[in-house]
């Protein structure tokens, strides 16, 4: 069993970041937080101060993706794990923007930035979505990052065998449909579990100039994602895709994209998984209906 137990939070920097507080509160519905940098935008989704932080940059990149942990003994023992197999870890050193009371920081074998976390301070004041938008969260956390990856056995030994997670599902991609030359060589797209949500992690060799494919928030009703469709519309805020249900993890959702060129996935109603009883298999159809991309590709 991984000791992570769900994604915590995200950090971004962004060139535009009050783009990033329109759409952060008028289309996906979250609320302002609070933090100590005033030239950042805090957004939530629950009684954590903030799940996605944006921060100004000279260009739009993800920054690090935040993994919690249930306490100090956990981080420690994770630590010590990273460390034995030769990791590099890192303490993380601004706690306060994220208030936390422990942080440290490795690289993935693709060179995406991990933080890990535990002491998550809590908002006294109640979460209230401007539209009234319940997220889910809790046990499952914020959602689930899909990662650029272009090594799958590094990777996949990586996730399971030193951070513990699950492979739950895989997926096999055609190169051309992502962009790559055509070859005799199978290329895959893994997705993950370390807690009851059907992944929290997925990656694949897509190529992903700002180092994340896509963010997936999940919303209580299936009608907190009709609305977000009709703010898309009022705000102009570019759908990828159509509506749709995916195959592996059952989730009702379109993708949207953000002012940093990454993409929002935002669903209802996802699959959650019983461990002791869960087999990996590949997913041979990327939805059950729906999810038609505009301009190509699958996410």
């Amino acid at each position: 069993m991984s000791l992570i137990r769900s994604l915590g939070y995200l950090r971004v920097e962004s060139t535009d970041v009050p783009a990033w507080q329109e759409f952060g509160t008028k289309v996906l519905g979250m609320a302002l937080g609070r933090g100590p940098a005033p030239d950042s935008v805090y957004l939530r989704m629950d009684e954590l101060p903030a799940r996605i932080v944006v921060t100004p940059g000279s260009k739009d990149r993800l920054v690090a993706t935040g993994w919690e942990l249930a306490d100090f003994s956990a981080l420690a023992r994770l630590r010590d794990a990273l460390e034995s197999a030769g990791v590099a870890v890192k303490p993380v050193d601004d706690l306060a923007d994220r208030r936390v009371a422990e942080a440290i920081t490795v690289d993935d074998p693709s060179g995406n930035r991990l933080e890990f976390f535990c002491g998550a301070a809590l908002d006294t004041r109640p979460f209230a979505s401007p539209y009234g938008t319940t997220f889910v969260t809790g046990e499952q956390g914020m959602g689930h990052a899909v990662l650029p990856a272009t090594d799958d056995a590094a990777s996949l030994r990586f996730y399971t065998e030193l951070l513990g997670f699950r492979l739950r599902d895989s997926m096999r991609l055609h190169p051309e449909m992502i962009g790559l030359p055509p070859s005799g060589k199978p290329l895959w797209m893994r997705f993950l579990g370390c807690g009851p949500r059907h992944h929290s992690i997925a990656f694949a060799p897509i190529p992903a100039p700002t180092g994340l494919i896509h963010l997936m928030t999940e919303t209580a009703s299936i009608d907190d994602v009709g609305r977000a469709i009709d703010r898309c519309g009022r705000h102009k805020a570019p759908m990828i895709s159509t509506l749709g249900r995916h195959a592996n993890d059952e989730m009702i959702s379109f993708y949207v994209r953000t002012p940093s060129g990454f993409d929002i996935e935002y669903g209802y109603g996802g699959l959650t998984v019983d461990d002791p009883a869960w087999v990996a298999r590949e997913t041979t159809s990327h939805s059950v209906w729906g999810h038609r991309f505009f301009g190509g590709g699958e996410h």
